[in-house]
């Protein structure tokens, strides 16, 4: 089989089927496709090298004033793009377990749509 036909194959494959090609061959091979821990680990240990800064962040949605929380729920609605149900029940439980409205944005944005976020009523943070 060439590598053609094997790439082939993966492509015709669900994601359901790749989780479990991908756990198959690490079971065979004795290999994890996860980024070793003790590599990560070890740049730091060294000392001499300077953290890293982080470059994605996640917005989360911590809870809301009372009064917006109208504001708030249009804004959700509009950034997450769900139906207005959806989004006030986003924004009610989030006071309860503060939920991420966007994950793995660059810093800029991550700024602005905390900035949207607050200015409209909600209590957020990055993380």
């Amino acid at each position: 089989m060439t590598k053609e036909e094997i790439i082939e194959a993966i492509e015709k494959m669900t994601v359901l089927e790749l989780a479990d090609l991908v756990k198959a061959l690490e079971d065979k091979f004795g290999v994890t496709a996860a980024v070793p821990v003790a590599a990560v680990a070890g740049g730091a240990a060294g000392g001499a090298a300077p953290a890293e800064e982080k470059t994605e962040f996640d917005v989360v949605l911590t809870g809301f004033d009372p009064k917006k929380k109208i504001s708030v729920i249009k804004v959700v609605r509009e950034v997450m793009q769900l139906g207005l149900k959806e989004s006030k029940e986003f924004v009610e439980s989030s006071e309860k377990e503060p939920k991420p409205v966007k994950e793995g944005l660059p810093k800029k944005d991550a700024e602005e749509l905390k900035k949207k976020l607050e200015e409209a009523g909600g209590k957020v943070e990055l993380k």
